[in-house]
């Protein structure tokens, strides 16, 4: 892959037709490990997990990003006038598609069919989490709209095909666009906790029939199992090295090859073991399945599930119903178990949007995608109401 080269150290970029006309700075440095953790955090906040140092960090410095992978790490910044960082977002050049979940394979083709070299490209995302959350890392919110110029600079000055921001949160959107930017919409499937008591309180806002189906699954799937809950100091390595096998055989089945590194999995419990929850199904005292879950303010994010013997319904137990119970105890509001899976939709999963926002600067291609994502907009928005209009709760409760 061309590499993208973090020169010229600063970027002019244009100012927020609301602040001041002044001109403002971005710069683009080599890796999010090589910025001050509590300058990134104070921008990324402490919600969202997927976006902290620590997790971006831990990434590049376990070779799951970085050379060879397709991915090369090119956060893009704004300084304050304290010099601390004031913006910022997680920007990568990529090199490939993969492991972004909001697929633009047509669009790559259409752009090398014409002539054009597609990669590059930059990415505006967590790797390999399609997790909603901010892209705009906002000490000072003032600055979004220089932050969207500074990454539409550094495609044009380097003559990138595109920009993609994927899985913004909600309230980011009107940013992108404000911008000019192409907004792409499309679902998943998320639980939201409406103050339940326990999971027989859930289960009674359904209906008859899948209350009963739901209670029939989990007793089998956990016949002759126990069901353990790790987090913090209780996630030792081995587990890290039992988990591993799971991810290595769901990923080779998956993506062709797992896209985590084994020591990704040392540095998230060494550093973010407070906000792991690691789900494991032991037969006779030994793990046979796993699944792996990170805690944000207000949601349970499920990631990666694995096992080593196939139980039938073990996977809806141990991915999206023990998920509901952890959410119950811990009193968080939502479960986003991941990409895709319309069976989450028989287990009280809704359909939920989610947004990708997208800069196109060559006007041709930019318009041929407008009309795709219309046209695209309305199938989702369609099949969203449709599958909205056959959850399993009793008509009265939604």
């Amino acid at each position: 892959m061309r590499r993208i080269a973090p020169a010229p150290p600063l970027m002019p970029t244009r100012s927020s037709s609301s602040a001041p006309m002044t001109d403002m700075i971005a710069r683009v440095v080599e890796g999010v490990a090589a910025l001050r953790r509590e300058e990134w955090d104070a921008c990324a906040g402490t919600a969202n997990p997927f976006v902290s140092w620590d997790f971006l960090a831990a990434l590049e410095e376990s070779g799951s990003v970085g050379p060879g992978t397709g991915w090369q790490s090119l956060p893009l910044l704004i300084d304050g006038a304290d010099g601390r960082i004031a913006a910022a977002a997680p920007v990568y050049a990529k090199a490939h598609s993969q492991g972004e979940y909001v697929f633009d394979h047509g669009w790559a083709d259409a752009w090398q069919r014409a002539g054009g070299d597609y990669y590059p490209k930059l990415q505006i995302a967590s790797p390999f989490s399609p997790v909603p959350g901010p892209r705009l890392l906002l000490r000072d919110e003032a600055l979004a709209p220089a932050l969207i110029a500074g990454i539409e600079t550094l495609v044009e000055r380097n003559g990138l095909s595109s920009a993609h921001a994927t899985f913004i949160e909600p309230e980011q959107v009107p940013l992108f666009e404000a911008a000019g930017w192409l907004i792409r919409e499309d679902s998943q499937f998320h639980w939201t906790n409406r103050d339940y008591r326990d999971f027989a309180d859930f289960l009674g806002t359904l209906s008859s029939a899948r209350r009963k189906n739901i209670r029939k699954e989990r007793e089998r799937a956990v016949q002759g199992l126990e069901i353990v809950h790790l987090t913090g100091g209780r996630v030792r390595e081995a587990h890290w090295d039992i988990f591993w096998d799971f991810y290595q055989d769901t990923g080779a089945r998956k993506w062709g090859r797992p896209y985590l590194t084994r020591a990704f999995f040392s540095l998230l419990g060494e550093r973010m073991a407070d906000r792991v929850l690691l789900v494991l199904a032991l037969r006779d005292g030994a793990p046979i399945a796993g699944a792996l879950n990170l805690i944000g303010a207000d949601t349970l994010y499920g990631r990666y599930w694995g096992c080593t013997q196939d139980v039938p319904h073990l996977h809806f137990e141990l991915c999206y119903y023990q998920a509901i119970d952890a959410a119950i105890a811990r009193g968080l509001r939502r479960v986003e178990a991941g990409a895709q899976g319309g069976h989450k939709l028989a287990r009280g999963y809704a359909p939920t949007p989610t947004f990708s926002a997208h800069f196109i600067p060559n006007a041709s291609f930019r318009r041929a995608v407008a009309d795709f994502l219309a046209a695209e907009r309305r199938d989702v928005q369609r099949d969203r109401e449709w599958l909205s209009e056959r959850t399993p709760f009793r008509k009265a409760d939604g």
